[in-house]
């Protein structure tokens, strides 16, 4: 142990669990690895982490080029000079972040400063990095001096490896993982983002923590943990461990008072604390129990995400306001719903349209009730936004990820189109999302290939019984048949329109059926929406209306 001993206050350190015993580690398959690192094979032994980490750090691919000891040791007096190190400024690319000590002792909390600057002159090309003082005063711990340190955090921000994604080093990579995060939390901790709606103005802000909640905020016990797993598995794992901070946060606090007034404040000072409702065991169970996307699946809503942030040309920090969402009161008028309501139908929507403004597009009240003025009006618009008031004061609707020009693709006869971005909802009598769409795992697309029929909405969706009974067991609901080079039909899709109706849902009952005159309308519902109809079986419409997307950013 004296070997790494010498950044770290062991007054400071749980001695008690630390073990004395030799352990070695010899293999080098991933599945063993992984085993070995979920269960904490080495996290009780501080030598033997030390080597691990070194021997893992090491095995990653790096740029032909990149920094190692000898460059600290000879840049190291030349950019610090004499002055403290306590006092020496941050690089702007932190972000002001937290540097936590970890434990160190007062040399490591001042070598995180010297290792910080000497990085920020080695990689200029690192424009927003907030979560390198946290990697930095971590890996001090298990290196015998700053140059090792430095090295090895230079090879984890130069891996070169495509599909290896390690640390975001631009804005665009960090608030992209930002909008993704808030994407997964839709998903998968229901509850807990109906929380964060009701007690938050801008839900993405509060998302937009979720890294400072693993580096900065998570104990030094708990990072080492995640840490081991995130050295073998890569990225994924910091998702998986923030959604499992945030359900066990809406576990502890459900029904309780805010402790403050910002629920960002809460979940920091949840996840400071954490030793006192969750041990880091239970906490890396709950995260590997979350059936998780794929890893494709989440690299490709990443991109897609930084797709749409570069559209909007946010790639550098800008002002929250500037970047996040608030359906503005005095520009939103609807005769269907609040904005309120809308807020939170705009919380549901995939986080890269959520950067847009509602924009009215077609409404019966100035329009009248003909189809086809409702496809002239919604046509060219992708996504677009349902909405239906019936004179039963029920209220409806779905939100439309495809263009509906797509329609005319099936010529005369009604075929369906849409991706597995679409759901459904009800907002009277009572609020309640549906996630109805799915698409088939790529690799059971060229297994038992459906005979493709576009005759009628039936041959063209899958059957009830096609529905994985497990949620989880679903693909992305907000990646499109496209991404895998699926043909239509091995794709559940989503809507259908002709002149003579709309059809909105699949499975073996369409959830919305619109005559063409727009007066009135039938829901028919199966297993998939729980017993729980949108709206009455048959109902007259009062009002309907389409919102589009408008990007304030490129007006």
């Amino acid at each position: 142990m004296d070997e790494y001993n010498r950044f770290v206050d062991w007054d400071k350190m749980d001695v008690t669990a630390q073990s004395q015993d030799v352990k070695e580690l010899t293999c080098t398959e991933f599945q063993e690895l992984k085993q070995l690192a979920r269960q904490g094979y080495w996290a009780k032994n501080h030598s033997l982490r030390a080597k691990v980490y070194h021997k893992l750090i090491s095995n990653i691919p790096c740029r032909t080029v990149t920094p190692d000891a000898n460059v600290y040791r000879d840049i190291v007096v030349k950019i610090v000079g004499k002055r403290s190190s306590s006092s020496l400024p941050l690089p702007e690319f932190v972000d002001n972040s937290l540097v936590p000590t970890y434990c160190l002792n007062a040399e490591g909390v001042g070598a995180v400063r010297k290792i910080i600057l000497c990085i920020a002159n080695q990689f200029p090309d690192i424009s927003f990095c907030p979560a390198l003082p946290s990697v930095i005063a971590l890996l001090l711990h298990y290196s015998k001096d700053e140059a090792e340190c430095f090295e090895q955090v230079c090879r984890i921000l130069a891996c070169n490896d495509p599909s290896k994604r390690l640390i975001d080093q631009t804005f665009l990579a960090f608030e992209s993982s930002c909008m993704t995060f808030g994407d997964l939390v839709n998903k998968y901790c229901q509850a807990a983002h109906k929380l964060m709606v009701a007690v938050s103005e801008d839900v993405l802000e509060v998302y937009s923590d979720w890294q400072r909640w693993l580096f900065g905020e998570l104990p030094m016990v708990y990072i080492a943990r995640v840490f081991d797993v995130f050295l073998v598995e890569g990225y994924k794992v910091l998702y998986r461990v923030a959604l499992a901070l945030l359900k066990f946060f809406h576990k502890v606090r459900a029904g309780q008072t805010m402790e403050s007034d910002s629920i960002q404040q809460d979940i920091r000072a949840f996840v400071r604390d954490i030793a006192k409702s969750v041990s880091p065991e239970r906490l890396l169970e709950k995260a590997f129990a979350i059936r998780l996307f794929s890893r494709k699946e989440i690299q490709l809503l990443q991109m897609a995400n930084e797709k749409a942030l570069q559209q909007k040309g946010i790639t550098v920090k800008q002002k929250r306001q500037n970047v996040h969402l608030a359906v503005h009161a005095e520009n939103f008028k609807s005769e269907i719903v609040s904005v309120k309501e809308m807020r939170d139908i705009w919380s549901w929507i995939p986080e890269r349209f959520a950067l847009c403004q509602p924009l009215l597009l077609f409404t019966t009240l100035e329009h009248g009730c003909s189809l086809s003025r409702f496809y002239s009006h919604s046509e060219g618009h992708e996504p677009t936004l349902l909405l239906i008031k019936t004179t039963a004061k029920e209220v409806c609707g779905a939100y439309l990820s495809t263009d509906w020009s797509e329609r005319r693709r099936g010529g005369n006869k009604l075929s369906f189109f849409g991706t597995g971005e679409c759901f459904v909802f009800r907002l009277q009598p009572e609020v309640e999302r549906y996630e109805w769409v799915i698409i088939k795992h790529p690799e059971l697309a060229t297994a038992g290939a459906e005979p493709e029929n576009h005759a009628s909405p039936a041959s063209s969706t899958l059957s009830s019984g096609s529905v994985p009974s497990d949620p989880s067991d679903r693909l992305s609901p907000f990646l499109s048949a496209r991404h895998f080079n699926l043909p239509s039909k091995t794709a559940s899709m989503f809507m259908a329109g002709s002149g003579e109706c709309i059809i909105i849902g699949g499975g073996d009952g369409q959830a919305l059926y619109l005559d063409a005159d727009l007066n009135h309308g039938r829901t028919s519902h199966c297993n998939t929406f729980n017993n729980q109809p949108l709206c009455s079986e048959n109902f007259q419409i009062s009002v309907l209306e389409v919102w589009g997307f408008r990007d304030t950013m490129n007006g």
